[in-house]
């Protein structure tokens, strides 16, 4: 359930941060292409990088040794 719900959030921020741009920084159709691309690119990468946080916690690959002392 978290996964989907922290996806989803990443989704609204990048589409709320698209939105703001277009309607804030109008100045031409290929500059608002190359912000566009920018931000999607920005939002993919930090789901990226927090979706494989997320999911390296969930079957560590170093199993944690107890000491007895």
């Amino acid at each position: 359930m978290g996964f989907l719900v922290t996806t989803l959030i990443f989704m609204v921020i990048g589409i709320i941060a698209s939105l703001c741009t277009r309607i804030c920084c109008n100045r031409g159709p290929s500059t608002n292409l190359f912000r566009l691309t920018l931000i999607i690119t920005a939002t993919v990468c930090c789901w990226m990088m927090w979706a494989i946080v997320y999911l390296a916690q969930m079957k560590p690959l170093i199993v944690p040794i107890l000491s007895e002392g």
